[in-house]
Formats: structure tokens, sequence, C-alpha cells
């Protein structure tokens, strides 16, 4: 009987997705009908149902998102090809709430075969696996702008791109389907473009647009700032275009695909690694799977370990995998190498602010590259002080990671959180306690990264790693220090010019008082007159 129940256990548990068990006889369910309602649930569905985990939350932001999705892409997709970036941004309004999006660049273009992958699969992309400086990371943002303008207008996207002047432009609809997470093609043809090579996208999708700090004219004019290589067009829904022009030609450099830093890995990832490594021996697969490792650094992590060099890595059982873990944690390494990271760099920082910023003193320093859980990463702190900036109210503050602004989510970012940490009073600025300074300041931060620690999908902060904020932290030191000298000076300036002009006043009153104490001539009180106020002209010069 006993082997019987179990068979029947066993049956019940293998039905398949669409079988029926029946519920105990109180009505309630049992574990073998909960069994028959599980099902696999595909990446495409769960963020359909959870996008504002990715930045659609509401029509607004969704806007902003699409289109900073789009030209995320283009960015990238143009600096490595080594073109200068000219990228088109038109929000046209279709109805009260619905919006038409449209991003063309000039970049690379997208071979035929991977079109309906990279706008109709979540998770695809070529930036996931590789240790190197981007804007994207995931795999997510484009397809996720298609999905949600298909889930809320119906709509499906519109893809042209073009590799070559002499090669076709491919036309493209496509749908996402989100129960298997793959590409559906609604048309697909060969159509005359005037654009030699680039890509565009059109995304309709119920949407709102506003101006404002989190608007997509911000968003447009960060990009601007953080990306002085690039020239944007963009024609908001009033028609009226704006164009940013590039402030450089000067491509920046390509960051170098690393591999990663034993630091950066954990002992699941590092299991994983030894099993799927092609090296036939331990030495052979810390040397060449990592950055920084030496046949030396190798062999004493090896003896800490208690571990052959000559061993075979997959057959590294799960104790000597952690044994291994904490001798590469207890070995002395050198910091991953930093031509991953591209930084924007001081000069271009001050050149695009003057272009963007009308302001009375600018500043800027690049900190030298820093490492957090064996990522490289590096700061750049910039501050536009005076001039047309509002001297009312909190400081301006621009986000920025991989040359991305940052426009939500501010009280959460570790750029906010050292900026409040900061004593700017020390710099002759107004700063309440845990708020940010007042005054006519405006402060940019950039942070560049192999993999920027996001505090969610949607990025938009950075999370608050020690070693990040105190990077942050140092850097707006440096630039507050010089903002505090400044204001110093204009002071001090200010202060003679006031006492000089108050003397001014009694000059006429001196040169009686000395004519009478010399009994001289009126002719040589004036010429005494004429001399005070001189000396007085060459001392404010």
């Amino acid at each position: 009987m006993a082997k019987q129940k179990i068979a029947d256990q066993v049956n019940l548990l293998s039905l398949p997705a669409n079988a029926k068990a029946k519920p105990a006889r109180n009505g309630k369910a049992t574990a073998q009908s909960m069994a028959t309602r599980q099902r696999e649930i595909s990446v495409s569905e769960f963020f359909s149902r959870n996008r504002h985990l990715l930045g659609f939350d509401n029509p607004r932001r969704a806007l902003l998102t699409g289109v900073k999705e789009a030209v995320d892409n283009s960015l990238d997709a143009c600096e490595e090809a080594g073109i200068l970036p000219e990228i088109e941004v038109a929000l046209e309004q279709l109805a009260d709430d619905r919006y038409l999006m449209r991003v063309v660049d000039n970049g690379p273009g997208i071979v035929k075969g991977q079109i309906s992958n990279i706008f109709g699969k979540l998770l695809y992309g070529s930036k996931f696996h590789r240790l190197r400086m981007s804007r994207g990371q995931q795999g997510i943002g484009i397809s996720a702008a298609s999905m949600y303008g298909q889930l809320t207008t119906g709509k499906a996207p519109r893809i042209i791109s073009r590799t070559g002047p002499k090669r076709p432009a491919h036309y493209y609809e496509i749908q996402i389907d989100t129960a298997r997470n793959k590409p559906q093609i609604i048309r697909e043809e060969e159509i005359e473009w005037d654009h030699g090579k680039g890509t565009q996208i059109e995304i309709e999708m119920e949407a709102k647009y506003q101006r404002g700090k989190q608007s997509v004219d911000e968003y447009v004019r960060q990009t601007a700032v953080a990306n002085p290589h690039m020239t944007l067009r963009y024609t908001p829904p009033d028609g009226k275009s704006i164009v940013y022009e590039r402030s450089t030609k000067e491509m920046p450099p390509e960051p170098k695909e690393i591999k990663p830093h034993p630091y950066g890995v954990e002992l699941g990832v590092l299991m994983k690694m030894l099993q799927a490594t092609p090296h036939r021996t331990l030495q052979g697969f810390m040397t060449q799977e990592f950055s920084r490792v030496s046949v030396r650094v190798a062999k004493e992590i090896c003896e800490k370990a208690d571990l052959k060099p000559n061993g075979r890595p997959k057959s590294i059982a799960r104790e000597e995998s952690d044994r291994l873990f904490k001798a590469i944690n207890a070995t002395k390494l050198m910091r991953p190498p930093t031509d991953c990271i591209v930084p924007i760099g001081e000069e271009l920082l001050l050149q695009s602010l003057q272009q963007n910023v009308t302001a009375e003193f600018y500043t800027s320093t690049t900190r030298p590259p820093a490492v957090y859980r064996g990522n490289p990463f590096q700061i750049e702190v910039a501050i536009a002080y005076g001039g047309d900036i509002d001297p009312n109210g909190s400081i301006g503050l621009m986000r920025f990671a991989n040359r991305v602004p940052l426009l939500y989510q501010p009280s959460a970012c570790a750029i906010t959180k050292s900026l409040i940490d900061t004593d700017w009073r020390n710099y002759k600025m107004s700063q309440s306690s845990n708020s940010l300074p007042s005054g006519p300041l405006l402060v940019m931060v950039h942070m560049a990264s192999v993999w920027v620690p996001f505090t969610s999908e949607s990025k938009d902060a950075v999370a608050n790693y020690d070693e990040i904020t105190k990077e942050i932290r140092l850097g707006l030191q440096e630039c507050g220090r010089r903002v505090g000298e400044h204001i110093g000076r204009v002071k001090r300036e200010a202060e003679a010019a006031r006492k000089k002009d108050y003397i001014g006043q009694y000059i006429g009153h001196i040169a009686e008082a000395l004519q009478e104490i010399l009994s001289d001539s009126d002719k040589k009180t004036k010429d005494v007159q004429a001399n005070l106020k001189g000396l007085l002209e060459r001392s404010r010069s």
C-alpha cells in the first residue's frame, strides 16, 4: 500500500501543466493541485507586468525613458564604430495622451539578421558579458521601450537600418511575444531611405510631454553637456527645433575590454568558471581567465589554498573552491587596468559647461581611477558658479553615469548623498543640516565604470558603495576649495573697491586741508587733489 501511495504521488507531480488534479475534500488546494498551476515565466512577461522597474511607471517618465534608451544605443554604436555622432530626436503629439517618438542616428547600422532580436527580445545584447565602459549594460532598454509602446497602443515599433550607402535599407515592424520573449515580425521589406547608413526607430506610445527638471528637454540638454563630441538636433512637439552643436571633433578613446578581476568574482561565479574553463591546469585558469594574475601570483594563491597549480580546474570540489576563493581574497593583487573606462576629461568638461551654462567661474577635476568589488571606475566633478545661475534655493545638480544623465531618484543616489555629506560652509556656501547647499552653484558629477552599480533596472541612481562615495566627496572637496577661493577673492576685491570709493568721496576735503596746513596757493591744492586721485586709481588697478 505504501509503495502504491508513493507511485500515485509521483504520477500527480509529473502531470502536464494543463492537467487537472482533484482538490482535497475540504475544497482547499493540495500540493498536487498547486503543482499543476506552476509554469515558467518569461522575462518579457515579467517586465510587462512590472514595467515600473524599467522606468515606464507613468506616461511622462515613459516618454523620457524611451528617448533615453534609443539615444544611448545610438551613441554607443557610433563610438564603437569610430563615427562622430549626429543624432536626431523628434516628438510628435498624435492625441492627448499619445506621442510618436523618433530617433535617427548616423551610426554603423544593424545587420538584417539582428534587427528583430535587438528590438524584439529582452535581455539580448552585446554589452552584458563585456567588461568595458558602455551606456547600455543589460540588453533590456530599447526592447523594453518597444514593449511599452506595444502594450499601451497596440502598435508595432517601426525600424529602418542600413549598414552602408550601397546596401539596402531594411524596414521592420516588430512586436514582442511576451509569453516566449521572442520577436514577431509583422512587416519586413527593403525601402528607399535618404540616409547613407544608420538606424531609425519610431515608437508610438501612451505618454505625456511636460517641460521641467525631469523632462525630455532636460535630458537632451544634459546629454549634450556630457557628450561634447556629439551633434544633436531635438524637435519637441511644438516643432521648434534646437541644435546642440559639438564642441570638439575629437572622438573619445575607445575603451578596451578587460578580463574580470579576482576581487570582483564571488564564490558561485568562481565555481562556474572552474567548470567552464578550457584550460587544463589551475595555474593556466588563474592567469588566463583573470586580469592582473601572473604565474607567480597564481602559484602563491594555489599554495595558500593548498591546491596543486597543475591540478585540473574541473575536478576541484566545493570545499576546494571555497579555499581557493579565500586564498584569492587573502592575496595582494594589482588593481585592474583602467583603459577600459574613458572619462570626459577636465578640459572638455570645462568647454562643455562654458558652452551650455553662463557663469562667472568654472572649475573641474578628474579623479584618479579607483576600484569597487574589482570593477574600475573614475569620478569627475565640474562646477559652475555665479552668472545666470539662480542664486535662490538649492544648487543645481547634474548626475551622470557613463555619460548618461540620471534624472530620477536623486535622494537614493550616492552622488546626492555625497554632495549633502560635504560641508559646503567650508567653501563659503550656505548649507542647512542634512540638505543640499544653496546659492548660484551648478554641480556636475560623472561616474565612468565598466559596471555602474545602479539601484534598480531603471538605471536612475548609483548605489552607495563606500569606495564610490569617498571618491565623489574628494572630487567635490577639490572643486569646492577652488570655488571658495574664488568667492573669497571676489569679496576681498569688492571690499577694497568699497573702501577706495569711500576714500574718493573725501579727496577734495583732504586736498583743502593740506592747502590750509601748507598755506599754499589754490593751484597747488588742485595739483595735490589730482595726485591723490591718480594714486587711488592706480591702487584700484
